[in-house]
């Protein structure tokens, strides 16, 4: 089957074949996608799929053979997770990640970035430059600033919620 004759297979056959598989799921959107996935297979084989004398059942059996493996995978993860529940109770973040989250969005975009794949992600410094395209030297520049500031805020938050005003050394000012 050539090229041309395949995508006139394809044209005349996808919508009658998503209907029937659709018929057999129960899901269109599933349907679409196991009969994508069987005329991928069959684009494949295209050349030899002349000697096949009915292309179309070809097309439709593999569609239904996906769908039944969807459904035995669907079908194993719900065993899977029926035999393990979840915990009675999750805890939520302390508050000592709520302030850093809190103090990393009040960072410039670049520093935030840098200071998360960094130190959060474990990134060395040349990995951050190759993620964001940036120089070594830049992103050296970004994590020394963004810790900095970090220092800045989260020492500020922590006197907020002790009550007192930052002290000398905190605010780097002396009188």
């Amino acid at each position: 089957m050539t090229e041309d004759e395949f995508d006139a297979f394809y044209a005349s056959a996808f919508p009658r074949v998503v209907g029937q598989v659709y018929a057999f799921t129960g899901d269109h959107g599933q349907a679409q996608d196991v009969v994508q996935e069987a005329f991928v297979r069959a684009w494949d084989r295209r050349r030899d799929f002349l000697a096949t004398q009915a292309p179309e059942a070809w097309i439709r059996t593999v569609a239904m053979r996906l769908a039944v493996s969807h459904w035995r995978r669907a079908r194993r993860w719900l065993d899977l997770v029926r035999r393990t529940p979840p915990p009675e109770h999750a805890p939520g973040p302390g508050p000592e990640h709520l302030a850093l989250v809190h103090a990393l969005r009040q960072l410039p975009e670049a520093q935030r970035l840098a200071i998360v794949l960094h130190h959060l992600c474990d990134l060395s410094v040349e990995q951050v430059a190759a993620e964001t395209g940036a120089p070594t030297g830049t992103v050296k520049a970004r994590l020394s600033r963004g810790r900095a500031a970090l220092a800045r805020i989260l020492s500020a938050s922590e006197n907020d919620a002790l009550g007192g005003p930052p002290s000398e050394k905190e605010t780097g000012r002396v009188r």
